[in-house]
């Protein structure tokens, strides 16, 4: 009798330390499914490894040992489906979000997120507007389209060419980008001679490519996704045009190199917000324990949806609390070494010294130009 109510007594001690222990959601939203889902995994794998890493090296809240876990969900980069996945997570009691990738979701998914108390860090929606409605916990830890128009537009008026004509793909992201890159582009002494569109849905771009080839640019803008970009190289090269290409982060990726296939070539350009991979102060690190866990490569987002969970768990840590009535004031304050540089925000919630890099392709990829 004795030995038993020793082991009840164990047993009790054992159940209560299962219960000390909270488990704390975050959500994770992105394009799971479609033509961007491999740079929705991206994002999704980036917030999993950061938890991943906090709950080995343990975090205590209020006392109490917290261990993280993602709560996934697919937005298939649409508008209305995001609202219904913010929705969700409010519903679901999720702590934080990190996310979407597209600002076209981000942007009306933010006003839910904002309605519901939950603080959401985009690592990849650039549109300007995100920040700029005035909600308290809506961040991003990537550059926006200010800065990366800027960058695009300068870099073509002044160094591909002085005639320019611009596609994007009537997306928030693509839209807003084009904007500022038309902006730079006459700023910097260059003209913009047409101004096209297309959807982020489209695969046939001969007719729009045949107007743009009689305005005869000495470089082509696209503003958009990868998905696009490929096919439209492709449709470029079929049409004999010889202006320079240049497009932002939705393209810049190694997805548009398998779709553009001989298409793509040194007269190919590209720009991602932040630095390569390579020179990120831990990326080189980030990189090879991003492999070995996912057994896949860094696509884009990874580093910074990293950083983005990592800056909502700083928050977290600072105010001893994850109730994001709580710790929410804590993310504007945050100010640590991650993966791509030292992460703190400003008073809208973007980044703070957000970089821009252009690149080119060459000898089967994208390589650093500035």
């Amino acid at each position: 009798m004795k030995h038993s109510l020793v082991a009840l007594a164990v047993l009790g001690l054992g159940a209560s330390a299962v219960q000390a222990q909270e488990v704390v959601k975050l959500g994770a939203v992105a394009p799971l499914t479609g033509t961007q889902s491999h740079l929705g995994k991206d994002i999704e794998n980036g917030v999993r490894l950061a938890l991943e890493d906090y709950n080995a090296k343990g975090v205590t809240l209020g006392g109490k040992k917290v261990k993280f876990e993602v709560m996934a969900e697919d937005d298939a980069a649409d508008p209305k489906t995001a609202t219904t996945v913010a929705q969700r997570f409010v519903d679901a009691g999720v702590k934080g979000v990190i996310g979407h990738l597209n600002s076209g979701a981000s942007i009306p998914a933010s006003r839910i997120y904002n309605e519901g108390g939950i603080p959401q860090i985009s690592p990849a929606s650039t549109n300007p507007k995100l920040t700029q409605q005035g909600f308290k916990a809506t961040f991003r830890t990537i550059a926006n389209d200010v800065q990366q128009g800027l960058g695009i537009g300068k870099f073509a008026a002044t160094s591909l060419g002085k005639k320019v004509a611009v596609i994007d793909d009537r997306t928030a992201y693509g839209q807003g980008l084009a904007d500022e890159v038309e902006k730079a582009v006459k700023a910097s002494g260059g003209s913009v001679v047409t101004r096209e569109f297309t959807s982020d849905k489209a695969t046939d771009f001969l007719a729009i490519l045949t107007r743009i080839k009689g305005k005869s640019p000495d470089v082509i803008v696209y503003s958009g996704m990868d998905a696009q970009g490929g096919p439209m190289l492709k449709q470029i090269k079929q049409l004999g045009i010889n202006a320079k290409f240049i497009t932002g982060d939705g393209g810049c990726t190694g997805e548009i190199i398998k779709l553009a296939g001989d298409a793509i070539g040194p007269n190919a350009y590209c720009t991602q917000p932040g630095l390569p991979l390579d020179k990120m102060p831990g990326g080189k690190d980030f990189n090879a324990r991003f492999k070995k866990r996912f057994n896949a490569d860094v696509q884009i987002y990874a580093p910074y949806a990293y950083d983005a969970a990592s800056a909502i768990v700083e928050a977290m840590k600072a105010a001893n609390s994850s109730d994001p009535a709580k710790y929410a004031a804590h993310i504007g304050k945050v100010n640590f070494p991650g993966v791509i540089g030292t992460v703190a925000f400003d008073a809208k919630g973007d980044i703070k010294d957000g970089a821009v890099t252009v690149y080119q392709f060459k000898a089967g990829k994208w390589e650093p130009v500035q």
